[in-house]
């Protein structure tokens, strides 16, 4: 329990929210790292070990382990990170407020007041388009306070908003 807020015990129990991502969500998380992360990381490996053993060939012996061990962290990255944003990505909408679970690393819950709500909006990045899916995102008059929801699909994406507005209306 933290000091001075007798709350915060009461936060430790929050059950998950009920709908998660589904399948296309988890290929989408895991294009984006390979994109950002993994693919780099093995290109970069590969013209380094290539440009050596045409220029340098005494260097391989030390470079290959050396590249291999830089590029093991990011091959990692790029295979575990997705399954664990699904593990975790979650979200609900009640009669008052949208519940939000996010985070691979350090994980997050954020319960946003529907009376608080000032935007809900639907955004679909070029990847997120060719997966079929969207992000919801819920704005409030504090900017540290809106959430996001990370990999609908697109249909319930726009449902969802729709139900978020339906909620601040009422």
């Amino acid at each position: 329990m933290v000091a001075g807020n007798p709350h915060h015990s009461q936060i430790g129990r929050l059950r998950p929210p009920r709908h998660r991502v589904g399948p296309r969500a988890r290929r989408w998380w895991t294009a984006r790292a390979w994109l950002a992360v993994g693919g780099p990381a093995l290109l970069a490996a590969g013209a380094l070990l290539t440009l050596s053993f045409l220029f340098f060939p005494g260097a391989l012996p030390w470079l290959a382990p050396l590249t291999a061990a830089a590029v093991a962290p990011a091959l990692g990255y790029a295979l575990a990170v997705p399954a664990l944003r699904c593990r975790v990505h979650a979200w609900e909408v009640g009669e008052a407020a949208v519940y939000a679970a996010s985070g691979w690393y350090r994980r997050r819950r954020r319960i946003v007041a529907l009376a608080g709500v000032r935007d809900v909006a639907v955004r679909r990045g070029p990847l997120q388009r060719l997966y079929g899916l969207a992000t919801v995102t819920v704005a409030t008059g504090s900017s540290a306070a809106g959430l996001r929801i990370a990999g609908v699909p697109e249909a319930e994406a726009e449902a969802l908003a729709g139900r978020i507005r339906a909620g601040v209306a009422a």
